[in-house]
């Protein structure tokens, strides 16, 4: 029971280290009681139990706001979605599960600092690609300095590796473990030998990101279709020549709730171009778009200053449940977007060219990926644009989850990125993560803006989840010098 309670202690820490709390400091201690647990606790079984009861009320604290989700956007009734929800928590709980089972062993041995904390990224890095990501450990971080440093040469998972340490060697002073073992936090101290966080400077180009606050239960006609578009574009117009002494370079909507088709209405087309030829601008939209055999995509399109059409992504990475229906749950309910059928996902990252610069824009739940945003800067991308519809999370904290999500994006790579949501966080943020402006929630209104396009790239652009990979192999051979010894 006592084991049980120390790793229910270190969930609820780690729910408090994320928005709606955002008690960051936390964040070095909060796997510290689990930690003692797994090293008290011998059988394997109950070591994965701990662990899992753990990740189980990890996510259900953190990511509470699904059961809205699939209640009321879903349609799915509040009884199925909570057992919609409670199905995913304990399918994600598995990884902290795995986690526990694995770390107990290392707990044991003079290399647990760095065994463990590299097991916890080799684990972190797998939810993406097992379902669902969210929040990484290290995203607490990001609003501290000094660990930030990391952020442009390990991405997320640095902060992520460094937390961990510093929560197993509070475990093993707990445990009265040998001092020669907390020798493993030596090298942190070069942390304040990396270059410091560039300056909060002005941006020298300029952005207008419109925040249209567009009903998501809106019932759509012909005419109140038009009525909005006409309003998106007036507003847009309206609010770019207010400022004649520096007009906007880059016009940006969001992903919105409203069935915008950009290839297949004229009127609309209408609209964006002769915005843009007004006030000579580019502007980027989200829209939804169609495969040759029908399907919906969930895309960016970028016009230019002529009118015509530059580019248009589709968006790679679905949202479980939003966009499409993860088997096997097909029979139990629909997909959240009103789009007939699962949308088809895109196959490639887009760079576009705006004048002599470069841009890319990647699509609401993509800031989770850390290693598929790093592409846009990769190939090329000066500065970063995310558009977003964040108003299925209803008065959340989510909201301020998935805006700390975008801020370490642009931390690792050291890009500006450009945020502008349906209604609300549409915010600007600078190359070291910081806010440097954003408006109000469920207000229509409009932000100009100050960025910098910048073509230097990072360690991690360059290279990816390289630190993730290494971690992985420390982990490993921390295992297989378990057996060995």
């Amino acid at each position: 029971m006592l084991n049980l309670l120390l790793s229910l202690a270190s969930a609820g820490l780690l729910i408090l280290c994320f928005p709606r709390f955002e008690i960051a400091w936390l964040a070095p201690f909060a796997l510290t009681p689990m930690l003692v647990a797994l090293a008290r606790e011998r059988r394997p079984l109950r070591r994965f139990l701990l662990g899992w009861s753990a990740g189980v009320v990890f996510w259900f604290g953190v990511c509470y706001w699904i059961q809205f989700v699939l209640a009321f956007h879903g349609g799915m009734g509040d009884l199925v979605g909570w057992l919609v929800f409670l199905l995913f928590c304990a399918a994600k709980a598995v990884h902290m599960g795995f986690f526990a089972l694995l770390a107990g062993i290392l707990m044991r041995r003079w290399w647990a600092i760095p065994g463990v904390a590299a097991l916890w990224v080799a684990v972190e890095v797998t939810h993406g690609p097992l379902g669902f990501a969210w929040l990484a450990l290290g995203n607490s971080g990001v609003d501290m300095g000094i660990p930030m440093r990391l952020a442009p040469y390990t991405g997320v998972y640095g902060l992520s590796f460094v937390f961990a340490m510093m929560a197993v060697a509070m475990a093993l002073a707990a445990l009265r473990r040998p001092r020669v073992e907390l020798l493993w936090l030596a090298p942190l101290a070069a942390l304040l030998l990396l270059p410091p966080l560039p300056p909060a400077e002005p941006g020298h180009d300029t952005a207008l990101l419109v925040q249209p606050n567009i009903s998501e239960t809106e019932r759509w006609t012909f005419e109140s279709l038009e009525r909005a578009e006409r309003r998106m574009a007036a507003l847009t117009l309206e609010s770019a020549l207010a400022h004649p002494e520096q007009p906007p370079s880059l016009l940006i909507w969001p992903e919105a709730p409203a069935p915008f088709y950009y290839a297949e209405d004229a009127r609309l087309r209408n609209y964006i171009g002769t915005l843009t030829r007004t006030a000579h601008a580019y502007l980027l939209t989200g829209e939804v778009s169609h495969t040759p055999r029908g399907a919906p995509l969930n895309s960016a399109v970028l016009v230019s200053s002529a009118g015509s059409l530059v580019s248009r992504y589709d968006k790679v990475n679905l949202v479980p449940f939003g966009e499409f229906v993860p088997w096997p749950f097909g029979w139990l309910t629909s997909k959240i977007s009103t789009e007939a059928g699962d949308f088809a996902a895109g196959k490639r990252v887009v760079v576009s060219s705006v004048g002599a610069h470069k841009i890319g824009a990647f699509i609401c739940y993509e800031s989770v990926f850390p290693n598929f945003v790093r592409q846009f800067a990769d190939n090329g991308a000066q500065v970063l644009i995310n558009i977003s519809n964040d108003g299925w999370f209803g008065r959340s904290a989510a909201r301020r989850q998935h805006l700390s999500l975008v801020r370490m994006r642009a931390a690792e790579n050291r890009r500006w990125i450009l945020r502008s949501t349906n209604d609300g966080i549409t915010a600007t943020i600078d190359s070291a993560g910081r806010v440097r402006g954003s408006l109000p929630a469920y207000v229509e209104a409009t932000s100009y803006t100050g960025f910098s396009y910048i073509a230097e790239k990072t360690v991690y652009t360059r290279f990816g989840d390289w630190f993730a990979l290494l971690a992985a192999t420390i982990a490993i051979l921390c295992l297989v010098g378990d057996r060995v010894a």
